[in-house]
């Protein structure tokens, strides 16, 4: 009998799948906050179904973006400056009401995979 159980559960929690809803943040006003330098940091940006402007320490960057899934894209700089400036993979790994959780590397790099929050500032 024990055996039975565990056997359904095993197959409903596989039946049971969270998909994050990202769709709803390929577009509008975002903040990042990142602790650099062991002080905190806000960088703001909007994205819409073509670009990326983010603006962090009075500085305006442009990327364009290109989304691979709903759930995951590619930033490359517009005016990209050194190296450190190559694309970047995004990946939301899950959503809620008004942000999501993601990792993200430079592309071909995933062996350096660091992950954030981002805050949705407009519905």
């Amino acid at each position: 009998m024990f055996r039975l159980l565990v056997f359904l559960f095993l197959i409903i929690l596989s039946c049971y799948s969270l998909e994050p809803n990202c769709k709803q943040f390929h577009q509008g006003e975002f903040k990042f906050s990142q602790i650099i330098d062991g002080e905190m940091k806000n960088s703001y940006f909007n994205r819409d179904s073509l670009y990326e402007i983010e603006y962090f320490n009075g500085k305006v960057d442009t990327s364009s973006i290109r989304w691979v899934n709903d759930c995951e894209c590619i930033l490359t700089k517009l005016n990209p400056l050194s190296y450190q400036d190559r694309p970047i993979q995004i990946r939301i790994i899950n959503t809620h009401d008004n942000g999501y959780t993601f990792e993200y590397s430079f592309v071909g790099d995933s062996k350096n995979k660091q992950r954030g929050k981002i805050q949705k500032l407009n519905k």
